[in-house]
């Protein structure tokens, strides 16, 4: 069994480089299967999601040389198969989207139903109300998805019922090859979705309107080969990191990032008493006191991303006053609120709030990480904790953070990784 050990409290104080955006990543992946040839991938993150997608690739009939870690070309000209299998896709969430890539190459395509993390109820609908408006026949049996065509994918006017992040890169994937001209209406704005559409554009897709509530795709017949793309910054890293640097009361600059996407984060850190410069590609995190309470409400972008609640959490914890959080995304983000209330936490969740009134410290004790961004919670509650504090689960935690533990340690941190039994 693998776990962290952290020791606290500690104060973090350094510089940290910002890994690519898992989120982006595991879209873009699946989109070079697009491409008949090779693309060459850069700033990709080197975590457990990745490498299985790549797997997954592989099995598929691409070739992938490796330039670095974090540097890739894919090769996709021999593609042989449509059918991914079940102890590849059926492990995390984002293996959805070989439906949309897939769709375009093939007539038919067999993926397991996905994965990832136990947020609730995730339901695929809006991605196969997608896949059928464009003229796909859909089915869901025996724990899979299959998906046929018998011709191309034709665009057509589509409106999502809900803003849906995973349909309306479904619905961008698949409509990059369909005959026609294709309007989505009511579609997710985060960045990864505008870095899909940049990947995709970047090899001659026509995809207008990406960041905004309606998109435009105009389809092509082909995308051309060679081409060079680097994933952007990961904002769900960046936001862990500020949030660290201010529970800790430290000092952190942390580079690669791109400020306008922190925008939710930077807001609430300020309110909560921080003090946060941006430079360029850099954002400079201090504090020096006890935080300020503050209301959270998870909404999609650019409103505060439900995958820093857990974390901003820990802040709210700590802070001189009562706290809320209202998560308006996934159902069940709170399972850890028991974890953290094992720590001294005073937390009440209900349904999609929880109050939380803060206290003066947390003291270690073994938790769980329940899910990825709650893991990456558990490991800033042991920072600021007396004592220690062990997360288990840890394999939660590295789907999505690349050298975590290190990147900690090098701030100031003592963080071990140990696997229980060697």
């Amino acid at each position: 069994m693998e776990k962290f050990v952290v020791h606290g409290p500690c104060r973090l104080h350094g510089t940290v480089n910002i890994s690519g955006a898992k989120n982006a990543a595991v879209a873009i992946l699946p989109a070079t299967l697009l491409v008949n040839g090779k693309c060459h991938l850069e700033n990709v993150p080197d975590i457990s999601d990745i490498r299985a997608y790549l797997e997954i690739l592989k099995s598929l009939g691409s070739k992938i040389t490796y330039i670095s870690k974090n540097e890739m070309i894919i090769d996709n000209t021999n593609i042989g198969s449509a059918i991914a299998s079940y102890d590849l896709t059926s492990k995390f969430r984002a293996s959805y989207y070989l439906l949309g890539s897939l769709l375009g190459r093939f007539d038919n395509v067999q993926i397991s139903l996905p994965g990832g993390c136990n947020l609730g109820a995730r339901p695929i609908d809006q991605h196969i109300k997608v896949l059928e408006k464009l003229g796909a026949e859909v089915k869901v049996m025996h724990g899979n998805v299959y998906a046929k065509r018998a011709n191309k994918l034709k665009g057509v006017p589509i409106f999502l019922d809900v803003v849906s992040v995973g349909a309306t890169i479904n619905a961008i994937l698949a409509c990059t090859l369909a005959d026609g001209i294709t309007i989505i209406e009511n579609v997710a704005k985060e960045p990864h979705v505008v870095d899909v559409a940049n990947f995709l554009n970047s090899m001659g897709a026509k995809i207008k309107g990406a960041g905004t509530d309606v998109l435009k795709i105009t389809g092509v017949e082909s995308l051309k080969q060679n081409s060079s793309y680097m994933v952007i910054p990961d904002q769900i890293e960046a936001g862990t990191f500020m949030v660290a640097a201010v529970v800790t009361r430290g000092d952190v600059i942390i580079n690669n990032c791109i400020p306008k996407h922190m925008e939710p984060i930077t807001a609430k850190l300020i309110e909560a008493g921080a003090t946060v410069v941006e430079d360029g590609s850099t954002i400079h995190v201090s504090m020096d006191k006890r935080p300020l309470p503050i209301t959270v409400k998870t909404m999609p972008y650019p409103g505060f991303p439900t995958d820093m609640q857990p974390q901003m959490c820990i802040l709210q914890v700590l802070a001189s006053g009562s706290s809320m959080i209202v998560e308006n995304i996934w159902e069940s983000r709170f399972q850890y609120t028991d974890e953290l209330s094992k720590m001294g936490a005073n937390i009440s969740a209900h349904g999609n709030t929880a109050v939380i009134n803060g206290i003066d410290k947390l003291y270690g004790s073994p938790v769980t990480s329940h899910d990825l961004r709650a893991g990456a919670a558990m490991i800033i509650a042991g920072l600021v904790a007396e004592g220690y504090t062990d997360v288990y689960s840890i394999e939660h935690i590295l789907r999505g953070y690349e050298n975590i533990a290190d990147k900690f340690n090098n701030l100031g941190a003592n963080i071990q990784y140990i696997k229980e039994g060697n």
